[in-house]
């Protein structure tokens, strides 16, 4: 028979009920009991959920309260000294600590540094290693929740990084990054103790994520590879052992994977469905069962069925119907949970749709049709047949207009009128700032007066002149703040925008938008990505009312904000019918028309946010100059049709730069942004050895914690800075946005900032 199993779920609940739990134990709302009940409530629904859809497999261990990869730390017991766990089980206030600082109880210790998981827009907590780590079993939690799911009458089975995966996404204290895998010998005793205890348990199977054998990886990583999984087969040679692999193909890897002595092997073949030819004759060849990741894991488009089962059928012909399993790409994690909460999108953009709930569906009917024959399932495919038709062929898609316009872009449309230099002098001449001049990258704190005067005009319950009178009201509490505690160039704090993305979205043709279409970002942080399913245009002006408002409330400098093409394209589901490359080129000529009405207001600093572009950097080096040629061709775009004294900013996340630096470089951004207090200031390693030409504002503290850094703290962060970058070239500024914080935090923060700023000036002289 083929199986299908499922390699992650949503973990945030049908209505976010995870993000309500959690962020409630946080403010001290709800006790450590409820909060731990409450995740196994949603467990164990979501447990349910899969068994009934029929799935073969389900998975345990998916589920988290902040992180897979800081569960895995604490599993493995390499927490941090500066925690001071002593041993045993690690609790719940020193994980979220590890994720979120803490300031407490005489304690005051920063967060681990977070980056994004692989090309996503999910984040992780990266490991943290000394030279001689250490690895003790210092949490229950993969144990615990397997038995429930006995309990429950629900066999799974357990998810866990694999081990060369797990220290490849962590840091070693020398940054001597090669020498991580020496520490295998230390970490493996550790996961064969896991292997193990899950046997003992009655544990049949055991899925290993080693997303790395989808990255270029050094020639003796063939042996190590071989070696660790040899390794781990001798702590029990009868549980089954998937190794998964996602987001990109095999490769040069191909052999090595299938070398492995494990049961299965899993490919990810909606981003990579080139490889299934070979994949299959080393599944053949080696006797493994394959791993269909026919399912997008990624996106919300239905799936071509009929397509689907041509390769199911070519995999059971070629190795039997036992050694195939039908899978998502990845795990759901990365896709909303439920459809059928959504009532008002508009019945035929939702009929070419797929949430998490209605992906196990799919895997449900392949199973069907692979194990009893297409006839069993003629009616699916016959529906699922009409649906790839039907979206293909929709007048709603295309909009010759637009077409036009992409056709009319010439090269000096990329280009601004002057070198960066020429720039600098007439920016310097018109803005008149202090040096290490002090601003914040755009939101101010959501309020719960904000979000309920939203609510409320969506509602209806608020007419629209009354809701621009409260939004009016809080920017004006922005920009009287922002001068009392002396800021150099100020933004209107956003309140009127519910996410960086979708505020956008939603005033830009070709998009739609569900209503509960909530995925997992990091933490309790919860997105809604909008949805592309057309030819993009603007309408209208989308920002200029708001800037001119908050520039005439104040004589300094005010900052346009807008969000660009690529963060816009990385962070909304895309549509697949054609490269993503002209989708983002569409964005970008409908941000231009924005960069150009704004500059016409009045509004001589515009922020073009591109917090995603290193987010999609393909995961093989030798796709990233392609991606990056029209990834900077479309920030360039969006951002040169402006006067040379009208200055450019843009601000990147949570990244590594070294390898992309030279097109940050061609991006050709007066000012960048970029977080580093996390690292404190090693990101910044990569500006000083590339020499980096443009000025920079390296984050002086991090807004994903709820900590107040003292001013002598950033002070030491802008002196690091000034040893890298020199002085005349940085701006002082927190790490990203204000909006997940709360007015309390950010007050005495932005006024030690301030202060910070005042102090460097000072040494500098």
């Amino acid at each position: 028979m083929t199986h299908s199993i499922n390699l992650g779920f949503p973990r945030i609940g049908a209505h976010r009920e995870l993000k309500k739990a959690v962020e409630s134990y946080w403010k001290g709302a709800m006790s450590q009991e409820d909060l731990i009940a409450e995740g196994k409530k949603l467990r164990l629904t979501h447990w349910n959920l899969q068994k009934n859809s029929g799935l073969s497999s389900i998975p345990a261990n998916d589920f988290s309260f902040y992180d897979q990869v800081l569960d895995m730390i604490c599993l493995l017991g390499c927490v941090p000294e500066r925690y001071d766990f002593s041993g045993g089980n690690v609790d719940l206030d020193t994980y979220f600590a590890m994720a979120r600082g803490s300031q407490k109880d005489g304690q005051d210790v920063t967060a681990m540094e977070m980056t994004k998981w692989f090309d996503t827009n999910y984040h992780y907590i990266v490991p943290e290693f000394s030279k001689d780590q250490k690895f003790k079993l210092s949490s229950t939690k993969i144990f615990d929740e397997y038995a429930e799911s006995v309990e429950a009458g629900i066999q799974t089975h357990p998810v866990i990084i694999g081990p060369i995966s797990f220290l490849k996404l962590g840091k070693r204290e020398d940054n001597f990054t090669d020498c991580r895998l020496t520490l295998l010998d230390n970490l493996l005793p550790a996961y064969e103790e896991i292997i193990t205890k899950l046997a003992d348990q009655g544990a049949m199977a055991i899925q290993i994520d080693e997303p790395y054998l989808a990255m270029d990886l050094k020639e003796n990583y063939d042996e190590v590879y071989r070696e660790v999984y040899a390794c781990l087969r001798k702590a029990n040679p009868d549980i089954r052992i998937l190794v998964t692999t996602y987001f990109d193909g095999l490769r040069d890897n191909l052999e090595t994977a299938f070398a492995l002595d494990v049961n299965a092997i899993h490919v990810d073949l909606r981003r990579a469905p080139e490889q299934f030819e070979e994949c299959l004759e080393q599944a053949a060849k080696t006797g493994k069962a394959l791993s269909l990741g026919l399912i997008d894991g990624r996106n919300i488009w239905k799936n071509d069925l009929s397509h689907s089962m041509d390769i199911i059928e070519q995999a059971i012909e070629k190795l039997g119907a036992g050694n195939v399993m039908i899978a998502p790409s990845c795990s759901l994690l990365h896709t909303p949970f439920d459809l059928k909460n959504e009532t008002k999108l508009d019945p035929a953009l939702k009929n070419w749709m797929a949430f998490a709930t209605q992906k196990l569906d799919e895997l449900a009917i392949l199973q069907k049709g692979a194990t009893e024959g297409r006839d069993a399932i003629k009616p699916e495919l016959t529906a699922s047949d009409a649906v790839q038709k039907d979206r293909a062929t929709s007048e709603r898609i295309h909009n010759k207009s637009v077409q036009d316009r992409l056709n009319a872009v010439t090269p000096d449309m990329a280009k601004r009128k002057s070198n960066f230099a020429t720039r600098q002098k007439l920016q310097h001449e018109k803005l008149g700032l202090p040096k290490f001049p002090t601003t914040t990258i755009g939101s101010f704190p959501q309020t719960q007066e904000i979000r309920k005067a939203r609510a409320a005009f969506k509602k209806g319950t608020l007419n629209e002149a009354e809701y621009e009178t409260a939004m009016k009201d809080e920017v004006k509490r922005v920009v009287d703040y922002q001068e009392s505690v002396g800021l150099d160039v100020l933004v209107h704090g956003e309140p009127e925008r519910n996410d960086m993305v979708e505020y956008f979205g939603e005033q830009l043709d070709g998009f739609t938008f569900s209503k509960l279409g909530w995925v997992q970002s990091y933490g309790s942080r919860c997105v809604k990505p909008p949805i592309i399913y057309g030819d993009i245009s603007r309408p209208t002006p989308m920002t200029v009312k708001w800037a001119e408002y908050a520039q005439s409330l104040t004589d300094k400098k005010m900052k346009g904000m807008l969000t660009g093409p690529i963060t816009i394209l990385q962070w909304s589901f895309v549509r697949d019918d054609q490269p993503e490359s002209l989708t983002a080129k569409q964005i970008s000529l409908a941000i231009r028309d924005e960069v150009s009405d704004l500059e016409k207001a009045g509004i001589d600093i515009i922020q073009i946010d591109e917090a995603a572009i290193r987010e999609g950097l393909p995961l093989r080096k030798e796709d990233w100059k392609n991606y990056l040629d029209w990834s900077v061709e479309a920030f360039r775009i969006c951002s040169s049709g402006v006067e040379d004294s009208t200055q450019i900013h843009t601000h990147m996340c949570y990244s590594e730069f070294n390898d992309m630096i030279d097109a940050i470089a061609k991006m050709d951004a007066d000012v960048i942004s970029i977080e580093t207090s996390r690292s404190q200031m090693e990101l910044l390693d990569a500006f000083q050895s590339y020499k980096y030409p443009n000025e920079i504002g390296p984050g002086v503290y991090d807004i994903h914690s709820p900590r107040i850094p003292n001013t002598a703290e950033m002070v030491d962060l802008m002196e690091k800075a000034v040893a890298v970058i020199p002085a005349e070239q940085l701006w002082v500024n927190p790490d990203c946005g204000l909006k997940t914080r709360g007015w309390a935090e950010v007050e005495p923060a932005l006024k030690n900032m301030v202060d910070a700023a005042k102090e460097m000036r000072q040494k500098v002289a």
